[in-house]
């Protein structure tokens, strides 16, 4: 879990150096990432660790904070 979350916060980082992924938990709700960010985020999510999250996971409690992507990520991989 933590090689997931190491490589997401560098993801995250690369989409808005300036933000504290590591305590913000309101990623959606406070409006950190916009659509755009959430589409580049599942692409690099899928490049990197191979899963295809799929459109009835994009809600905003699964993108909200840096534990809840890894939460998911760890879910999609457990399922291949």
């Amino acid at each position: 879990m933590e090689e997931i979350r190491s490589t997401l916060l560098e993801i995250l980082e690369g989409l808005h150096p300036d933000e504290d992924f590591e305590n913000c938990t309101e990623l959606v709700d406070g409006k950190v990432l916009d659509s755009f960010d959430i589409v580049t985020l599942i692409s690099d999510i899928n490049d990197e660790f191979d899963v295809v999250i799929s459109a009835d996971k994009i809600v905003p409690e699964n993108f909200n904070s840096l534990d809840a992507l890894c939460e998911l990520i760890s879910s999609l991989m457990d399922e291949d």
